[in-house]
């Protein structure tokens, strides 16, 4: 047995990927796990690399905002406390202090169909936990994309800024159109319904909604938006989300 470099981060809530995750890679070995992920490296390793800790943390916090995008939910990721893990059962520990605060939200019922004969034929909960794993995947892979990085941070915005929730999202079309040089050419290029696009456009910018983009145009006039409403808005910037990172598939 030989030394080993530990890092360690706490996040809430605590059953945010609701199953363990592990991860191998050439240079370390994550598990995320419930409430808490611990990262093993060889100490030759950490030595070399300076900013190794702040590096997997990125890429940690990038498979957290991956979930937020399907999940709609906020989280707490702390700063990763590190000690060394000698042969002989002693450490030798780091500490990085962070403050942790949790958020509460009611999850979703689990549903599970089966046939006459008890053959599970849809289990929502696998589903889900498979969509999470995807998406977290996808983030991380994709995360050196200054793009992604800006649609995921506008996404996380719109989760733990709920006031405003529609100006957040709507950053994500714009930031695309942007990118692409204008509306039509972003819809082309990633065969985006236009129907759809439209629609963002309309509820973060022209409905009299308190979380929208232009309130001054409607004094004394506005509501809150509601839940359907919401939620098509989420959906439609998820699947702008999609529609960029296939195009960033079909380009390499």
């Amino acid at each position: 047995m030989e030394d080993i470099v530990i890092l360690e981060w706490t996040f809430a809530p605590p059953d945010y990927f609701e199953e363990p995750i592990y991860i191998k890679r050439d240079d370390y070995v994550m598990t995320i796990g419930k409430g808490r992920v611990e990262a093993q490296i060889s100490p030759e390793i950490y030595d070399k690399e300076t900013n190794m800790r702040d590096r997997l943390h990125n890429m940690l916090n990038d498979r957290f905002l991956g979930v937020q995008l399907f999940s709609h939910k906020p989280y707490e990721l702390s700063k990763a406390s590190m000690y060394c893990l000698h042969p002989d059962g002693r450490k030798d520990i780091t500490i990085f202090p962070e403050p942790l605060v949790i958020k509460v939200s009611m999850g979703e019922p689990d549903i599970i169909l089966e046939d006459k004969d008890g053959n599970v034929i849809s289990d929502s909960r696998k589903e889900r936990v498979e969509k999470k794993k995807e998406w977290a995947e996808l983030a991380e892979r994709y995360c050196q994309d200054p793009l992604v990085v800006s649609m995921l941070q506008s996404y996380n915005n719109a989760v733990n800024d709920p006031d405003n929730e529609l100006v957040h999202l709507y950053e994500i079309r714009d930031s695309i159109a942007k990118h692409f040089g204008g509306d039509s050419t972003a819809q082309r290029v990633l065969g985006f319904d236009r129907k759809q696009w439209s629609k963002l456009g309309k509820l973060a910018n022209d409905e009299p909604l308190k979380q929208g983009r232009h309130r001054g145009k409607n004094p004394g006039a506005l509501r809150d938006a509601t839940e359907e409403e919401l939620r098509e808005a989420r959906s439609i910037a998820r699947d702008l989300f999609v529609a960029y990172l296939n195009y960033l598939k079909s380009s390499r």
